[in-house]
């Protein structure tokens, strides 16, 4: 029997089957995935084959290959990490120009972490009602920036419902993961799409610290009148980038690689080195100084990390 991970409380995951049952479900003996050290081998998302037993429940007993998962690392220094979501067909992450402001800084280490998991982000402005016209300007060159480099981005108010209609229809069908900063109203925005569930704040989903045993209980709200999925992600401050390689980053923004494959040097870094297209393309203005200072800043992330591992 198929079926999806919709919920995980624990040692128990909701399953809905295939042909729409829900079954709560628990994980067979010492199941383990290869490769992944983590803290949960199943997540919400998974698709995954059971095996029913006589008292209604049942186990799970294989997880099918996962085309997407994103990880939040576990909240001490161990090489454990916690999959958040799998098999995502996007990412909305919920921004702000302002009442608080979203760093580009944010916004970019959350893009170059998405690209990295293969998870395609489209950008929520949100708050649109408050702002005056300095705050306009801004949104509007920041809507300009990233819609150049890829990113589609929608202009919303959670409060009045100017432009919900158009997120509503791209989450049509879709495995959906909501993300941002505390105070860009998230809340208030799954609440505009989906009434029906009058979440308030942080109660989609929990998370519990106990020392090493994280367990966070993810859920996914099949969205109405179609085949989607959203899932709500409270207190993530970007994916972890842990795992990215120092000379991988540049490849995680789109526009720095695409310009990358000009340099001098096939290890370019982009930082000194002589011949580097990259940053002649920032000095023609070809790629933003925000993106390329968050691009810095990533990399200097990568250099304390490796100046830690020293000692």
């Amino acid at each position: 029997m198929h079926g999806l991970v919709i919920k995980n409380t624990g040692s128990w995951y909701t399953v809905r089957t295939d042909d729409n049952q829900l079954i709560e479900c628990k994980i067979k003996g010492n199941f383990r995935l290869k490769g992944i050290r983590s803290t949960n081998p199943v997540a919400v998302g998974d698709r995954v084959q059971i095996i029913l037993n006589q008292e209604g429940t049942a186990f799970i007993s294989e997880i099918e290959d996962r085309k997407n998962y994103i990880i939040r690392k576990a909240s001490n220094l161990s090489k454990q990490s916690h999959i958040l979501a799998a098999n995502l067909d996007q990412c909305l992450l919920v921004v702000t120009v302002n009442y608080p402001e979203t760093s580009t800084t944010f916004i970019d280490r959350f893009l170059a972490s998405a690209e990295a998991y293969r998870i395609p982000v489209k950008l929520i402005f949100n708050k649109i009602d408050c702002y005056e016209e300095d705050d306009q300007r801004y949104l509007d060159a920041l809507m300009n920036l990233y819609t150049t480099i890829g990113y589609p981005c929608y202009k919303v108010s959670a409060l009045t419902g100017e432009g919900i209609e158009k997120i509503r229809l791209a989450l049509q069908g879709k495995i959906t993961l909501f993300s941002g900063n505390s105070g860009v109203g998230k809340s208030t925005l799954i609440n505009a799409l989906m009434p029906h569930l009058n979440v308030k704040t942080g109660e989609i989903s929990n998370a519990h610290n106990k020392g090493m045993h994280t367990t966070t209980f993810s859920e996914m709200f099949p969205t109405p009148e179609d085949d989607g999925y959203i899932i709500d992600t409270p207190g993530i401050k970007g994916f972890g980038t842990f795992d990215m390689e120092e000379e991988e980053v540049g490849h995680y923004f789109k526009e720095i690689f695409h310009y990358s494959s000009n340099c001098k040097y096939g290890n370019c870094t982009h930082t000194h080195e002589p011949g580097c297209a990259v940053r002649q393309a920032v000095e023609e203005h070809l790629i933003s100084e925000s993106r390329y200072a968050s691009y810095l800043s990533m990399l200097e992330d990568k250099n304390e990390e490796k100046y830690r591992q020293g000692y």
